[in-house]
C-alpha cells in the first residue's frame, strides 16, 4: 500500500457510540500517534483520514481507510467502496471469549435450569423441577455450525466442560475441542445427535434460513437450539411451531430477524426460551478489544503491511 496516502488522523463516527461507549472508545486509541476525534455525519475525508465507524456513510468511501467497528458489514455498500479504491475492514476475529461464554451459558442454564428457578423466585415459589429434568453438560453432545472464531470459541469452552463436541465446517479441519467435522451437505446427520445445536455461520444468501422445519424435526426432542450468528440463519416462524410442538425442548437466542425483538413475538412467553438483546460481544471491555484491533490495523496501513480482517 505504498502508493497511499500516509494517515493523518483517525476519525470515530457517532454511531459507534450503538455499540460502545465513544468517549471510552476514542480515549482508547488515544495512544496512535495521530489526532482522534469524534465526528458527526457532516464531517468530511480525504485520503489522508482513517474513520472507524458502526454504520456506514456515503462520504466515507472518500477516506484512505474505513473500519466497521463489527463482524457484520452487510451495511457497507463493498461495491461502492471497491469502486472508490478505498480499503474497507471490520472487526471479525475478536468475539471468541465473549459470544463463546455467552453461548455456554446458555447450555449451563438450561441443564440446571437456572431460568426456571429466577421465575419462580420472583414469585417467592420454592420450587422442585421433575426428578429428570436437570442434566449435566458433562457429557452432554454439541453441534457447533460454523467454526469460525465465534464457533471455535464456543467448542473449546464446550470441550472444557466435558461436552462431546462436532462441528459443521467446510474445511476438515477440525480445531481443539471438536472430535468431527461435517460437511455443511451433512447438517441433517451432524444435528441428529446433539443436545445443544449452536449456530455461528456468518449470514450469507446459503445461510439464510439454513434452520426451518426439516432440520428442527431433524433435531432431538430434548435438544436446544443456541443461535448466536445472525437472525436470518433461522426461520423464527418454524421455530414457534417446532418449540409450541414440542419437537425440540427449547431455544437460547442472542439475535433475531426483527431486532428489537418486537412485543408482539411469541417467542417472548416461552419458558424454555431465553431471549438475550444482541449482546453476545459485548462486556465492560469491549470498547478495549476493538481498539486494540483498530489500532493493530492502523499501524499495519500505515506500514503498508496487508491489512487484518480486509473486506474490500
Amino acid at each position: 500500500m505504498s502508493d497511499t496516502e500516509p494517515l493523518d488522523g483517525l476519525s470515530v463516527h457517532e454511531s459507534a457510540d450503538e455499540k460502545v461507549p465513544i468517549e471510552s472508545f476514542a480515549a482508547a486509541l488515544a495512544a496512535l500517534p495521530v489526532p482522534v476525534e469524534i465526528v458527526g455525519d457532516d464531517a468530511g475525508f480525504d485520503g489522508t483520514d482513517a474513520v472507524a465507524s458502526y454504520r456506514p456513510r456515503e462520504g466515507f468511501r472518500d477516506a484512505g481507510w474505513v473500519h466497521c467497528i463489527r463482524a457484520g458489514y452487510d451495511e457497507f455498500d463493498t461495491a461502492a467502496y471497491e469502486a472508490a479504491g478505498t480499503p474497507l475492514t471490520n472487526s471479525t476475529g475478536i468475539r471468541a471469549t465473549t459470544v463463546g461464554g455467552l453461548a455456554v451459558g446458555y447450555t449451563v442454564t438450561f441443564a440446571r435450569r437456572l431460568h426456571v428457578y429466577r421465575d419462580k423466585q420472583r414469585r417467592a415459589e420454592w420450587y422442585e423441577p421433575a426428578y429428570d429434568r436437570p442434566f449435566t453438560v458433562e457429557g452432554a453432545s454439541a453441534c457447533v455450525v460454523g467454526l469460525g472464531t465465534v464457533g471455535r470459541g464456543v467448542a473449546t469452552r464446550a470441550d472444557a466442560l466435558g461436552m462431546d463436541v462436532v462441528g459443521v465446517r467446510r474445511s476438515e479441519e477440525a480445531g481443539p475441542g471438536v472430535s468431527t467435522v461435517y460437511h455443511p451437505d451433512e447438517l441433517h446427520d451432524a444435528i441428529a445427535d446433539a443436545r445443544f445445536v449452536v449456530l455461528a455461520v456468518p449470514e450469507t444468501p446459503e445461510t439464510a434460513g439454513l434452520i426451518s422445519t426439516p432440520e428442527f424435526r431433524r433435531m432431538r426432542s430434548d435438544a436446544y437450539l443456541i443461535n448466536v450468528a445472525r437472525g436470518a440463519v433461522v426461520d423464527e416462524d418454524a421455530l414457534v411451531v417446532a418449540l409450541d410442538d414440542g419437537v425440540i425442548a427449547g431455544a437460547g437466542l442472542d439475535v433475531f430477524r426483527t431486532e428489537p425483538l418486537p412485543e408482539s413475538s411469541p417467542l417472548w412467553d416461552v419458558e424454555e426460551v431465553l431471549v438475550s438483546p444482541h449482546q453476545g460481544s459485548t462486556t465492560n471491555r469491549y470498547h478495549h478489544d476493538l481498539a486494540e484491533l483498530t489500532a493493530e490495523i492502523f499501524r499495519r496501513y500505515r506500514s503498508g503491511e496487508p491489512l487484518r480482517n480486509r473486506v474490500v
